[in-house]
């Protein structure tokens, strides 16, 4: 069984943003093409749930976990 870490936290320094952009600014991709293909292959959740909008709009407080490589949580910079 998968040991469940605490989410690496992101910050970011808006409201919102983008689920392909938070996965690039993370460092977790390096284009919004590899967010597609990893939503294709159902890898990615946001809080939970099976994500399916390259463009979703996440907000602090969103856990995303891409299967195989983290979770990262989204956070307000200060």
């Amino acid at each position: 069984m998968e040991q469940q870490n605490a989410p690496q936290k992101i910050a970011i320094d808006t409201d919102t943003i983008q689920l392909d952009n938070f996965l690039k600014y993370g460092g977790v991709t390096t284009t919004g093409g590899e967010t597609r293909i990893l939503i294709d292959e159902r890898r990615i959740k946001r809080n939970g749930e099976l994500e399916t909008a390259r463009r979703r709009k996440l907000v602090p407080g969103d856990v995303i976990e891409v299967e195989g490589i983290g979770t990262f949580e989204v956070t307000r910079e200060e």
